[in-house]
C-alpha cells in the first residue's frame, strides 16, 4: 500500500521503523503478561464459583493417602465393641456390662476415659463409680433425620462432649475437618465442646497444659495455636465455617492407636501397661449397632471400609490435638488468598513463557508435561510438610496459558507468513520486470544510452551525519559494485548503539527501472523486517530511499564470519563441529523456509559467529541484489539468478531457486569444512552430476549419507525441508 502510494507520487521517500517495536522484541512480554493475567482471572473466577473445588479436594485426599504411615499414637487406647462382643453379650451391652468395663479399666489407672456410647434410656450408666471426673461421655445435637440425644444423667455436663462431626455435604460427604467447639442451641445437649476435643483437653490438663483463647478468638492449647478455618481457607470456597473448625490431619487408619475389644478387657486379656496413663476411648464399631459412620479420604483405599465409625473420627481429632501440642506434629497449613492468587498467576506466566519459547507442538507438549510433573512434585513435597497449596488451578493456568499463547503466536505467524508470501509474490513480479528491463535496451532513453550510469556515489566519510538525520557513519565495512556497507551510530536511541548501514545503488537510473527497483526494495525490506524476529537473523531497524539510493539499517552482530573457521584459514574441522554448525544454521533455515522465503546466497561469508553468545547468525538476504550490477562472485548467466559459484545449485543458476537450494549450499559448506577443499574445486560425477568428495575426508557413514542427500545434483533427490535434515542429524 505504501509502496503503491509512493509510486503514484513518484517522489523519494523515507520509512524508518525501530525493530524494537516489532512483534518479536517489544510485544512478546506484553502478550505473555496479558495472557497470564486474563487466564488467571478466568481461573480465579471459576474457582470462586466452586467449580474446581471437587477436583482440588480429590487431589487433597490423594495426597493424604499417599503419605507414609506414622507410628501409632501410644497415648491412646481404643476399646471397641465389635460384632463378636454383641454375640457374647446376646445383644446391646447393658449398663451393668459397661459399668463393669469402666471399673475394670479404672483399676489400670488410665488418665482419661472417653465413653462414646449413646444409651440415654439407661439411667445407671456410670453410676456408683468412684472417679467420675476422669470419664467423658457424649450427647448428640439433632440433625437431618436424627433427633437430639441427651447426655447420660449420671455425669456432669462439663464431662460431656457432642458427637456431631462436619462433612463436606455439598461435595462428597467426606470428613476433612474437625469441629472443636460450637455454641449449643439445645436444652439437653448443652455442651460447647466436641467429644474428640474435650477428651484431648482433659488429657492435657492432667499434664498441666491448659486451653485458652486469644484476643482474636483463636484457640490455644498451652503455647500451640490452632488456626481457625475461614470460608475461603485453602482450596475451600465459601465454606460454612460456623463453630471452630480446623483441618483434620489424619493418621493412617491402620496405625492410629492400639486397639482391644470389650471381651478382651472384661476377660483380663489386656495388660495394664496398655491402659496406664493413657486416653482410653470406648465405642462401638459393630455393624449391628445404631451408630454413625462416615466417608473419609481413606475410603477409596481397597483395604479400608467404605465408611469409618465415628469412634475413630473422634480418636483422630483427639490424637491430632495431643500430638500437635506434645510432639510438635504439624498442622495442615495453607496460604492466604492473595498468596494463592500470585502462585496461580506465576504458573500461568510460566505457561505463556514456555509456549513462546517452544512453539513446536510436540516439543511444547513434552515441556509442558515435564513442567506439570514438576508442579505436582512441588505440591506433594510441600504437602509432606503439611502445606496445602493449589494444584488444580495452577495446572489449569499453566496449560490454558500455553494453549492461548501458542494459538495466538500460530495465528500471528500465519498472518505474518501470508504477508511475507504476498511480498514474495511482489518480489518475484519485480524481479521479472527488472529482468525484462535489463534485457530490453530499446526501453532505455537516448540520454541513458549516450551516458553510462554512475558506478557509485561519492563515499560517505566517517563522522558525517546525514542519513535520515540520525545515522552517523563511523567505519566502512565493505565496498563493491553494488554499493557499500558501513558501521554507524544511531544518534536517536539511548546509548547511540552501533548498527550496520547497507547502501544499495540501482544498476540504472532511468525512471522505469527505479520504479521497479523501489517495489523490489520495499518488498524485500518488509520480508527482512518479518524475518528479523528470529534470534539468528539480524533485525531490520529501518529502511529508506535517499537520492535514488536505497538504505537498509540492520542490527550489528559483533563477531566473525564462518569463513574464518574453515580451511585454509583453519585446519580441517572435525565431525562434531560440522554437525553443530549444520544444526544451528538449519534451525534458522527452518524458520525462514516456513515463511516461503529462499535465502539464495548461503555461504561462509554470510554466516557470522556472534561473539556474545557463540550462536551462528545468517545475514545478507539477497533479492535486493537484483537491482545491482553483478559482482565477480555472482553468476552472470541469468539476471534473475543470485548465488555464489560452488555453493549455489544448478537450478538456482538457471533462475529457478527452491527451498532445497539453500540446503544444497549449506551442505557444500559442511563438505568444505570437513574436506578442506573449496566447493568450486570439487568435481561432479560425470554420470550423476553429484559432487564427488567422500574420498577426500574421514567421516562417519551416517553423516556422509546426510551430506550426500543435501547436495544431490537434482533438486528432487535432495532433502525438501530443513526440518527433515535436522531430524536425521538428531538421530545420529
Amino acid at each position: 500500500m505504501i509502496s503503491g502510494l509512493l509510486e503514484k507520487l513518484r517522489v523519494p521517500f523515507v520509512k524508518v521503523q525501530d525493530s524494537r517495536e516489532t512483534f518479536k522484541s517489544k510485544s512478546w512480554l506484553q502478550i505473555i503478561l496479558v495472557t497470564s493475567v486474563g487466564v488467571t482471572a478466568f481461573i480465579w473466577g471459576v474457582r470462586e464459583l466452586k467449580w474446581l473445588q471437587p477436583w482440588e479436594l480429590r487431589v487433597y485426599d490423594q495426597m493424604l493417602r499417599s503419605r507414609l504411615a506414622e507410628a501409632p499414637d501410644k497415648r491412646i487406647l481404643l476399646v471397641k465393641i465389635t460384632d463378636e462382643d454383641l454375640k457374647r453379650e446376646k445383644g446391646t451391652p447393658s449398663d451393668h456390662t459397661i459399668n463393669q468395663l469402666l471399673k475394670k479399666i479404672e483399676t489400670y489407672q488410665p488418665r482419661i476415659v472417653g465413653l462414646y456410647l449413646f444409651q440415654p434410656e439407661n439411667k445407671y450408666l456410670a453410676a456408683n463409680l468412684q472417679n467420675k471426673d476422669n470419664i467423658v461421655s457424649t450427647c448428640f445435637f439433632s440433625s437431618l433425620g436424627r433427633d437430639e440425644i441427651p447426655p447420660p444423667p449420671n455425669l456432669p455436663i462439663e464431662n460431656v462432649g457432642f458427637g456431631n462431626v462436619v462433612a463436606d455435604n455439598e461435595n462428597d460427604q467426606i470428613i476433612r475437618r474437625s469441629l472443636l467447639f460450637v455454641n449449643s442451641p439445645y436444652k439437653k445437649c448443652t455442651t460447647s465442646f466436641a467429644f474428640g476435643a474435650l477428651i484431648a483437653i482433659n488429657y492435657l490438663e492432667k499434664q498441666g497444659i491448659e486451653y485458652d483463647f486469644t484476643n482474636k478468638g483463636d484457640f490455644k492449647l498451652g503455647k500451640t495455636l490452632f488456626w481457625r478455618l475461614q470460608p475461603n481457607s485453602g482450596s475451600y470456597q465459601h465454606l460454612d465455617a460456623d463453630g471452630y473448625q480446623i483441618l483434620l490431619n489424619y493418621h493412617h487408619p491402620n496405625s492410629l492407636a492400639d486397639e482391644v475389644t470389650l471381651t478382651q478387657v472384661l476377660s483380663g486379656q489386656v495388660k495394664p501397661n496398655l491402659v496406664k496413663d493413657r486416653l482410653v476411648i470406648i465405642g462401638a464399631t459393630a455393624a449391628n449397632l445404631p451408630q454413625s459412620s462416615f466417608y473419609t479420604p481413606y475410603s477409596a483405599l481397597p483395604d479400608q471400609p467404605a465408611r469409618m465409625p465415628a469412634l475413630f473420627i473422634h480418636a483422630q481429632i483427639a490424637s491430632q490435638l495431643i500430638s500437635t501440642v506434645l510432639d510438635g506434629r504439624a498442622l495442615i497449613w495453607y496460604w492466604p488468598d492473595w498468596a494463592e492468587l500470585i502462585w496461580v498467576w506465576g504458573w500461568s506466566l510460566l505457561g505463556g513463557i514456555i509456549a513462546w519459547r517452544w512453539q513446536n507442538p510436540l516439543l511444547l507438549l513434552v515441556v509442558v508435561g515435564t513442567t506439570l510433573l514438576g508442579l505436582i512434585g512441588i505440591c506433594v513435597a510441600l504437602f509432606l510438610q503439611a502445606g496445602w497449596i493449589p494444584l488444580v488451578p495452577s495446572a489449569l493456568a499453566l496449560v490454558i496459558s500455553s494453549i492461548c499463547v501458542i494459538t495466538y503466536t500460530s495465528y500471528q505467524n500465519q498472518r505474518q507468513t501470508q504477508v511475507i508470501i504476498l511480498q514474495v509474490e511482489k518480489q518475484q513480479e519485480a524481479i521479472a520486470q527488472l529482468n525484462v528491463l535489463l534485457e530490453d535496451k530499446t526501453a532505455l532513453p537516448d540520454s541513458y544510452l549516450d551516458f553510462p550510469p554512475p558506478v557509485d556515489s561519492p563515499e560517505i566519510k566517517s563522522g558525517d551525519l546525514l542519513l535520515s538525520g540520525r545515522y552517523k557513519i563511523s567505519q566502512v565495512l565493505g565496498a563493491g559494485g553494488f554499493g557499500r556497507t558501513y558501521l554507524a551510530q544511531d544518534t536517536q536511541r539511548p546509548g547511540n548503539p552501533i548498527c550496520v548501514v547497507k547502501k544499495l545503488m540501482p544498476a540504472r537510473q532511468d525512471t522505469r527501472f527505479l520504479q521497479v527497483a523501489r517495489r523490489l526494495f520495499n518488498s524485500e525490506a518488509e520480508i527482512l523486517q518479518s524475518l528479523g524476529k528470529h534470534h539468528q537473523i539480524p533485525e531490520l531497524l529501518a529502511y529508506f530511499e535517499d537520492d535514488q539510493e536505497f538504505y537498509l539499517i540492520q542490527e550489528y552482530i559483533e563477531g566473525h564470519t564462518l569463513s574464518e573457521e574453515l580451511p585454509p584459514v583453519r585446519n580441517v574441522q572435525n565431525e562434531s563441529f560440522v554437525i553443530e554448525m549444520l544444526k544451528q544454521v538449519l534451525e534458522v533455515l527452518e524458520f525462514v523456509h516456513q515463511h516461503r522465503v529462499i535465502h539464495r546466497d548461503i555461504k561462509p561469508a554470510n554466516i557470522i559467529r556472534c561473539a556474545q553468545d557463540n550462536r551462528l547468525v545468517l545475514i545478507d538476504f539477497g533479492a535486493v541484489k537484483l537491482m545491482q550490477p553483478p559482482s565477480s562472485e555472482q553468476t552472470e548467466l541469468a539476471t534473475v539468478a543470485i548465488g555464489t559459484r560452488g555453493y549455489a545449485p544448478p537450478e538456482q543458476f538457471a533462475g529457478h531457486p527452491r527451498l532445497c537450494s539453500d540446503i544444497y549450499a549449506l551442505g557444500m559448506i559442511a563438505i568444505q569444512a570437513i574436506t578442506g577443499i573449496a566447493p568450486q574445486d570439487l568435481h561432479p560425477d560425470p554420470e550423476t552430476g553429484n559432487i564427488m568428495w567422500r574420498q577426500t575426508a574421514q567421516v562417519s557413514e551416517e553423516l556422509a549419507v546426510i551430506l550426500d542427500k543435501m547436495v544431490c545434483y537434482h533438486f528432487s533427490d535432495r532433502y525438501q525441508s530443513a526440518a527433515a535434515v535436522l531430524q536425521d542429524l538428531k538421530r545420529m
